[in-house]
C-alpha cells in the first residue's frame, strides 16, 4: 500500500471512529437519566473490556493490564478514568449534545496549561492565543449571568480537566508503558469506583435501557479499536483533527432526535472552540510534540493512538500492522 493511500484510509477510519463515539454519546442521552450515572459507567466499562483483545500486543501478558513502570502515575490514571467516565455521562445526560461536545473540546487548552505546570513545556504565544480563544468560546457558549448553568456544565469542565491530566500522565510515563496497562488503568478505575458508588443507588434496567447501555460500552470499545487502526495507517496529525466532525453528528442528533436547537451565540462559541483546538494541534505538530488523545468517547477512555511512537510507525507506509500487534 502506498503512503498516500494508507494515509487516506487512516483518515477515513478516523472519521468512522469519531462517528462511532458520537453514537456512543447519543446512547447515553437516549437513556434520559433513567439509569444512575454510576451504574451506566460500571456496566459500560464492563462492555468496554471487549476492546482488550485488540489492544493486547503479541507477547503481552494479561497481567500487563495491572502492571506499570510507574505505579503512582498508573493509579492517577486509574482515578482519572473513573472521574472522567462519570463526569462525561452526566454531561451527555444534562446538556444538549452539541453543547456537551463543545465544552469537552476544551481538552487541548487544559493540556497546554497542565503541560506548562507539570512537564515544564515551553509554550509560546501562539499556543497561549489558542487557549485564550478556546476560553472565550466557552464564555460565548455559556453566557454566565445571562443563562442558568447546571451540573452538566460543571461535569463537562471536570471531564475535560481529568482527561487532560490523563494525557499529561501518558506523556510523563512515555512509550515504555504498554497500551494494555494504560487502557487497563482507566477501565479498572471506572469499574472499581463506579461499582462502589452505585451500591447506594441501583435500578434494574429495562430491556430497552440494557440495549443503549450496551451500545454505549460496545461502541466505545469499537471506536477505540478503529482509532488505533487509523493511527497505524496515517500520521497522528492527520488522525486527530477529524475528531471535530463529532460536532456535526451532535448537531444532527440534537435536531433529529433530541429536539435541541443552536442559537447564534452558541454557534459562534463552537467555532471559536474548534478553531482553538485546531490551532493547538497545528502548533504541536510544528514543534514535534506528541499529539494529545482526544476526548471523543463518552467514557473518556478512548484513543491511546496518538503517541510519538505510533506517529512514527504510521509514517512508515510498509508497516500498517493490525491493532493486535502494537505496544503503547
Amino acid at each position: 500500500m502506498t503512503a498516500p493511500s494508507s494515509a487516506l484510509r487512516g483518515v477515513l477510519v478516523a472519521f468512522g471512529a469519531y462517528a462511532v463515539f458520537a453514537f456512543s454519546g447519543a446512547s447515553i442521552k437516549i437513556l434520559h437519566g433513567g439509569v444512575p450515572a454510576y451504574q451506566i459507567a460500571f456496566i459500560g466499562a464492563l462492555f468496554g473490556g471487549a476492546a482488550l483483545p485488540f489492544i493486547k500486543a503479541r507477547g503481552d501478558s494479561w497481567f500487563d493490564v495491572v502492571r506499570s513502570t510507574n505505579r503512582p502515575l498508573w493509579l492517577l490514571r486509574f482515578v482519572c478514568g473513573a472521574i472522567g467516565a462519570i463526569a462525561s455521562i452526566i454531561t451527555f445526560t444534562k446538556l444538549p449534545m452539541a453543547e456537551a461536545f463543545c465544552l469537552l473540546f476544551l481538552l487541548p487548552s487544559f493540556v497546554t496549561i497542565l503541560s506548562v505546570i507539570f512537564l515544564r513545556e515551553d509554550v509560546r504565544w501562539q499556543r497561549w492565543a489558542a487557549v485564550i480563544i478556546g476560553f472565550l468560546g466557552v464564555l460565548v457558549v455559556l453566557r454566565p449571568g445571562f443563562r442558568e448553568l447546571s451540573a452538566g456544565h460543571l461535569a463537562a469542565a471536570i471531564g475535560g480537566l481529568v482527561a487532560a491530566i490523563s494525557i499529561v500522565v501518558m506523556r510523563k510515563m512515555g512509550p515504555a508503558e504498554k497500551r494494555l496497562s494504560l487502557y487497563g488503568a482507566a477501565l479498572l478505575g471506572t469499574i472499581a469506583v463506579s461499582g462502589i458508588l452505585m451500591l447506594s443507588e441501583m435500578v434494574v434496567p429495562t430491556p430497552r435501557q440494557w440495549l443503549f447501555i450496551a451500545s454505549y460500552g460496545l461502541l466505545g470499545a469499537a471506536g477505540n479499536v478503529m482509532l488505533m487502526t487509523a493511527a497505524r495507517l496515517a500520521p497522528a496529525n492527520l488522525v486527530a483533527p477529524p475528531q471535530y466532525s463529532q460536532m456535526l453528528w451532535a448537531i444532527a442528533f440534537g435536531y433529529l432526535i433530541f429536539d435541541d436547537s443552536i442559537d447564534l451565540p452558541m454557534a459562534a462559541g463552537i467555532v471559536l472552540i474548534v478553531c482553538s483546538g485546531l490551532l493547538t494541534l497545528a502548533r504541536e505538530k510544528k514543534r514535534g510534540t506528541p499529539l494529545p488523545r482526544a476526548v471523543v468517547s463518552a467514557d473518556n477512555q478512548a484513543p491511546l493512538a496518538t503517541s510519538a511512537e505510533e506517529t512514527s510507525a504510521a509514517e512508515r507506509p510498509a508497516q500498517s500492522a493490525s491493532p493486535a500487534t502494537s505496544h503503547a
